[in-house]
């Protein structure tokens, strides 16, 4: 209830009582008085001095009608539905005969406070009355919808789930209002912004150490001006942060999307994300893939299929962006769609919909990906994440489980606080572990800028890729439940694959993986880990593919170059079997490789069985170590 509808409501209560039962002439005159001071406090929106006239009108005359439903409106407006409803049936217990349109703030006291049916209930009745303003009749209707809609989202979603957030204290809020938090995936640093003194928004950044936030501060460096900065996203590395900045000198619209680079002097000076993105319409709150290969956003261009729509560009090899593509009629809609969070594990989407099934106003939704790149059907995360109320703006750290969003609770510091909570189990994403490190010259250990991909072994699909900054430092992300190919490539390395196998596995730590490319010259050898044989077989496994042709393209690209693929085995069984086993997986590899259209002088293929151990065949590691396929450059 705003400011507009809560006065026409106490206005309307003379007309509304004049003729019932109840007789407003008879009210205490001291009651009266208290209640014209509150009035006046709220015209003022000074809600909790309209509180205590109102409790005074009460004190003085406990049959003060009009009194009773006024403080159930600025209860109401305050989100203390309880008091609410309580203020509401103290006045329908006085007398309910004239008071049939107050039954719709009513009915919205009761959904605010997760009563539902009782409040679909009211507004179905509500609907069907012949004496009611067709405002009233249209307010109901658009309710019984938003309601029904809550009562069957109870019934096909039943679960124990209890939403509890936290307000993350002092070190990140304040008096001012706090919004649009924005975390890097190891959790422990938060940029959000903040409105200062009710007008300029800049970056904070909050530090979390021990499990406290701590005291918030300016972002450093160029990025904090004295125009608006807001609507921010932070890359998952920390390193890059796309806001929103409206009206500024070089701007191609009302609102444009700008990038920053994190420097050792602080945030560089913004940079406007160009034509490809940005048009003489309004574009705002982006969100960075894990890899920042994707740039997902909201435009009100031309086009759409809505007011607001999410779209999505990605990033081409030259470093710039593609032509933003909508993300289609299953995410938007002819309403708007809002605040768009890619989660860590690149395959989980949250937004906010007000054009989408919901509660009433803007819901948060989430969608995910499937194997084959495509966006399924959106799901409400519903009540109570949702509510009556406005949601948006939600992101979700790596664990899956911790949200944060901005909210006006009533224990709030401020209008706007940012809150912590746990997802609901159903409407998490897929938990995601990372890798960080740096690729490297083996030879000379300098920082080697390169390609860094993350494959899904089954399917093939390339989860993420990546540039390495200029030192060579990476982060890729690993959400669970899947295996993984991980390939590194540079030009004129042999490339490095791993893998990183997590289907059956759990993990609570991240993993540093400095990685040696070995440059192209003769006798330099890569294992390749992402080659597969059942025991004591050598028939290649169908998963073995994705690093096979990881192999192929690097002959492709380095055409002069030679090769000799090595089989060893571990010490188990005899000798001479091991011999020719190790000889057979290695021809097979050759096979693969000659029938991609790679000449067979190219390629040759020897055995070396129990040979030449990596490492003790005393134990299970050591053994699975010693079987192994190897790639060698015999001529470049």
């Amino acid at each position: 209830m705003n400011l507009r509808s809560l006065t026409t409501l106490c206005l309307l209560l003379s007309a509304l009582l004049a003729s019932a039962q109840y007789d407003p002439s008879r009210i205490n005159k001291k009651a009266v008085e208290a209640y014209q001071k509150a009035l006046v406090k709220i015209d003022e929106s000074k809600w909790s001095d309209a509180v205590d006239q109102l409790n005074e009108a009460v004190r003085r005359d406990p049959n003060y009608l009009e009194a009773y439903v006024s403080l159930a409106g600025v209860h109401s407006q305050l989100k203390d539905r309880r008091r609410s409803i309580e203020n509401y049936e103290k006045a329908f217990a006085i007398d309910s005969s004239y008071l049939v349109e107050i039954r719709l703030p009513y009915a919205i006291a009761l959904a605010g406070n997760g009563q539902f049916e009782k409040a679909l209930a009211i507004v179905t009745d509500l609907a069907t009355r012949p004496k009611i303003s067709n405002a009233t009749r249209k307010a109901a209707e658009y309710r019984q919808k938003s309601f029904g809609f809550a009562v069957e989202h109870a019934r096909t979603h039943p679960d124990n789930y209890v939403f509890n957030p936290r307000n993350l204290g002092p070190g990140v809020n304040s008096p001012d209002p706090e919004y649009f938090p924005s975390i890097t995936i190891d959790g422990d640093n938060m940029i959000y912004t903040r409105r200062i003194g009710g007008r300029n928004e800049d970056f904070f950044l909050s530090q979390r150490a021990g499990g406290t936030w701590g005291a918030s501060h300016h972002l450093t460096g160029s990025i904090n001006t004295p125009q608006n900065e807001g609507a921010q996203n932070v890359s998952q590395d920390g390193n890059w942060l796309i806001f929103t900045g409206c009206h500024r000198p070089g701007g191609a619209g009302s609102c444009d999307l700008y990038i920053s680079y994190r420097e050792k002097e602080g945030w560089s000076e913004p940079i406007n994300l160009g034509p490809n993105i940005n048009t003489d319409q309004w574009e705002s709150q982006p969100c960075l893939s894990p890899d920042k290969k994707d740039l997902y956003f909201v435009s009100r261009r031309f086009g759409g299929l809505g007011g607001a729509d999410i779209y999505v560009s990605h990033q081409l090899a030259n470093g710039r962006w593609s032509a933003p593509e909508n993300l289609g009629p299953n995410i938007n809609t002819p309403g708007d769609e809002f605040t768009p969070f890619v989660h860590a594990d690149n395959n989980t989407l949250y937004f906010a919909s007000d054009g989408l099934p919901g509660y009433g106003n803007k819901d948060l939704f989430v969608v995910r990906r499937s194997a084959d790149g495509q966006w399924g059907t959106p799901e409400n995360l519903g009540y109570p994440i949702n509510t009556i109320d406005e949601e948006s703006a939600l992101a979700i750290a790596s664990d899956a489980v911790t949200a944060y969003y901005a909210s006006d609770r009533p224990d709030g510091l401020g209008s706007l606080d940012i809150y912590s909570f746990d997802m609901r189990p159903s409407m998490r994403p897929g938990r995601t572990l990372w890798v960080q490190g740096r690729v490297h010259d083996a030879q000379t250990k300098a920082g080697l800028p390169s390609t860094v991909a993350l494959i899904d072994l089954k399917t093939g699909f390339e989860q993420s890729r990546l540039q390495t900054d200029e030192t060579g430092q990476y982060l890729v992300t690993l959400p669970l439940g899947k295996d993984y190919v991980f390939n590194v490539n540079r030009k004129g390395y042999l490339f490095y694959s791993d893998q990183f196998l997590l289907r059956e596995k759990t993990s609570d730590s991240t993993y540093r993986k400095d990685i040696p490319l070995q440059p192209i010259e003769v006798n330099a050898s890569v294992v390749l880990r992402n080659i597969f044989f059942d025991v004591k077989q050598y028939e290649l496994r169908p998963e073995s593919q994705v690093e096979l042709d990881r192999l192929v393209q690097f002959l492709r690209d380095n055409p002069t170059v030679r090769i000799q693929i090595e089989g060893h085995t571990d010490n188990v069984g005899k000798p001479a079997d091991n011999q020719k086993l190790s000889e057979f997986r290695a021809r097979a590899v050759m096979q693969y490789l000659n029938r991609k259209a790679i000449k067979n002088e190219r390629v040759t293929a020897k055995g070396f069985g129990e040979a030449q151990p990596v490492a003790p065949n005393t134990t299970d590691a050591g053994r699975a170590q010693n079987r192994r396929t190897e790639v060698k450059i015999v001529a470049k």
